[in-house]
């Protein structure tokens, strides 16, 4: 699981922003948000501009040189922070994989070309490597892999990705699991647009993938519960071609006609469809066509889904309240920093406070 992480200097980010997935509370309330000692499920809330997309791409950078997963154009344009001056943003994750801790730390340039690389595992330096002047310790890696070819050095080139890939038997197998954790990572988007980080190579399959029954059945088991009275149908059309459509008296093609709100409901199945391998979900804005009843239905299904970390942004305050979540799960992002409920008052949280009545009247904003 991802334990902590840190970022700056990157897009918005002038000075370091964390999020603390172990600052767990000890609330006798809501405990399908937590597993294993860490959140599984937080939300995060913030004013337009404060970088609530950036936390998500940031947390998501490491996809773009530990995996060969997609990363659609575009999301990373104006990299590093508008006032940076060290030419560099600073990138730092902690994983906890089985019984061991490892944490990875790096820089990027402005064309997001790796400067800096290091790996500890269990506090001690597995390896630390500066590309700028081609320094830095080896020892632990050449200790644990010592037959393997280090020329690729003077290139900018991951050396965690290249050891993963190259390297057979137990003696890495913490970090083969993290970057497994890793490849397992999704970043999307709930409105209608299919944009996407991670976890897989392409979305080819985004239209198709509904035709089967099967899943046509959960598809329609979701809209239903989340209010929407309508039945759905797979049609083969004139081109031989089988589509979905709302079953009519005359048949209206899905995709044509379906809501945003409804769309945003068929991106949701499509990747929970496969939660069975994520390993971290963060959903930027998951609830922005959504009715606050079926965003309270939407949480409430992913906290039953405890096989994987879960971050939403939402600007949605109904959903602050101790009846589904608990006030270290709920964090708040300013300029900066990323804090929960919890630790953004003096007073002590209890199940019984009114979170929304105290976040609109400003309680949390010391």
């Amino acid at each position: 699981m991802l334990k902590n992480f840190k970022v700056k200097g990157f897009k918005n980010f002038s000075e370091q922003i964390e999020l603390d997935f172990s600052d767990v509370r000890d609330y006798s309330f809501s405990k399908d948000c937590i597993k294993d000692g860490f959140l599984n499920k937080i939300i995060i809330y913030g004013k337009n501009g404060v970088g609530k997309s950036n936390i998500g791409l940031a947390i998501f950078d490491l996809i773009t040189h530990l995996t060969d997963k997609n990363v659609t154009p575009g999301l990373y344009d104006y990299y590093l922070n508008a006032d940076n001056d060290t030419g560099f943003a600073e990138f730092q994750y902690v994983f906890r994989i089985g019984d061991s801790e490892i944490e990875y730390r790096y820089h990027k340039n402005q064309e997001q070309v790796l400067q800096f690389e290091e790996v500890r595992m269990d506090s001690e330096i597995v390896f630390s490597y500066n590309f700028s002047n081609k320094q830095g310790n080896l020892e632990g890696l050449l200790k644990r892999v010592p037959s393997l070819n280090y020329e690729f050095l003077n290139e900018h080139f991951s050396i965690l990705k290249y050891v993963v890939s190259n390297t057979a038997g137990d003696g890495i197998k913490p970090l083969k699991e993290m970057v497994r954790f890793v490849n397992n990572m999704l970043w999307c988007r709930s409105l209608d647009e299919n944009r996407y980080i991670g976890f897989k190579n392409d979305s080819k399959d985004y239209f198709s993938f509904i035709l089967d029954h099967d899943r046509l059945g959960g598809f329609q088991s979701l809209i239903n519960r989340a209010g929407i009275d309508e039945q759905l149908e797979i049609i083969v059309d004139p081109d031989g071609q089988e589509r979905l459509y709302f079953k009519r008296k005359k048949p209206l093609p899905f995709f044509k006609t379906a809501s945003n709100g409804t769309k945003a409901l068929y991106t949701l199945y499509y990747w929970l469809s496969a939660s069975k391998d994520l390993s971290f979900l963060f959903i930027d804005e998951f609830d922005a066509y959504y009715h606050f009843e079926l965003s309270e239905m939407i949480v409430t299904l992913l906290e039953s889904m405890d096989g994987f970390q879960t971050v939403l942004t939402s600007h949605n305050t109904n959903l602050l309240t101790n009846r589904m979540m608990r006030p270290d799960c709920y964090f708040i992002l300013t300029p900066n920093q990323l804090t929960s409920l919890a630790n953004a008052t003096k007073r002590e949280l209890r199940e019984g406070n009114n979170l929304e009545k105290l976040y609109v009247s400003g309680e949390f904003d010391g």
